[in-house]
């Protein structure tokens, strides 16, 4: 719970003035009352997905980087995925995947914006994704790494 506030504290300290370092981060939290270290500050950085964006004068600020919401969505999408899947398999260089009734299109969005190497194509029905992938070697790994996600 003490990580999500400071996380949270941190996201607002963000919005409201221009940080420079993780060292203005610290002091920033502690006038808050909340005592950190400049260690659990960076990875608070990194699992934020912050970036330092121009602030002009040739000075940086810390900044919520576009990709984050993009991130969270993929979080989110790879749970319907790896939740609505019933069975997988494969033969040739073609890979079904059977999900339980009306979930394939989450299914199938989901695993696109995975963006995996050697798929050419996916196409979803009611209960069934079908993955074209380049050869019969990739289809084989994505059976197995699907497995592995149920």
């Amino acid at each position: 719970m003490m990580k999500n506030n400071r996380q949270a504290m941190i996201l607002e300290i963000i919005s409201q003035e221009n940080i420079e370092t993780q060292e203005q981060m610290l002091e920033r939290l502690q006038e808050r009352g909340i005592v950190s270290t400049q260690a659990t500050i960076s990875r608070d950085i990194k699992e934020l997905h912050l970036i330092k964006e121009p602030a002009g004068q040739g000075v940086y600020k810390y900044a919520v980087s576009n990709t984050r919401s993009r991130l969270n969505m993929a979080d989110k999408l790879r749970t319907i995925f790896k939740e609505s899947i019933i069975s997988v398999n494969s033969a040739q260089n073609i890979v079904v995947v059977k999900t339980l009734s009306g979930l394939a299109g989450g299914a199938c969005e989901a695993l696109d914006q995975m963006g995996v190497n050697g798929v050419i194509g996916t196409l979803a029905g009611e209960n069934t994704v079908l993955i074209v992938m380049k050869d019969t070697a990739s289809a084989e790994l994505m059976c197995h790494d699907i497995h592995e996600m149920i």
